[in-house]
């Protein structure tokens, strides 16, 4: 989750939206991925939908069963349709519409106007504490220093 979350960071840094992912597989990175919409003009691609389409080509493979994905914010629709689709069999995020909304990156309007509910949820879906705070990722507030 961390990696993802940095991930997050590091583009939000260059001028991009601050989403990250990571698949994983056997405890393995298969594939990561950073919201690049800013950069490419292209609305689908969502840091998930990066990480399916890195993780895919890499494995020749449409299939992304036995996957978990570590995303920095909870998975808008056509992310999380993209993960029931290609089998990933769990969702962790580390921050939710809740704590984006402030910043405008919430997607529960998404949600709500395509009348869509997350209960119960089509997979798998938890949420991890990563130690920092929504406003150190979406806001002004200073990132945590790194530590030896």
């Amino acid at each position: 989750m961390r990696q993802a979350v940095q991930l997050a960071h590091e583009n939000r840094l260059q001028g991009g939206r601050p989403f990250g992912a990571v698949l994983v597989r056997d405890n393995q990175v298969i594939a990561t991925g950073i919201n690049e919409i800013v950069q490419s003009h292209d609305p689908s691609t969502h840091a998930e939908m990066q990480a399916i389409r890195s993780a895919t080509r890499a494995l020749g493979n449409p299939s992304l069963a036995g996957c978990e994905i570590y995303a920095s914010g909870h998975p808008c629709p056509m992310c999380l349709a993209a993960l029931v689709m290609t089998g990933v069999e769990k969702v962790f995020f580390a921050f939710d519409n809740n704590d984006a909304a402030p910043y405008n990156l919430s997607s529960e309007g998404t949600y709500q106007r395509l009348r869509l509910s997350l209960n119960p949820p089509p997979l798998p879906i938890a949420r991890v504490d990563t130690g920092i705070t929504a406003a150190q990722l979406y806001g002004d507030a200073p990132w945590p220093q790194a530590r030896d």
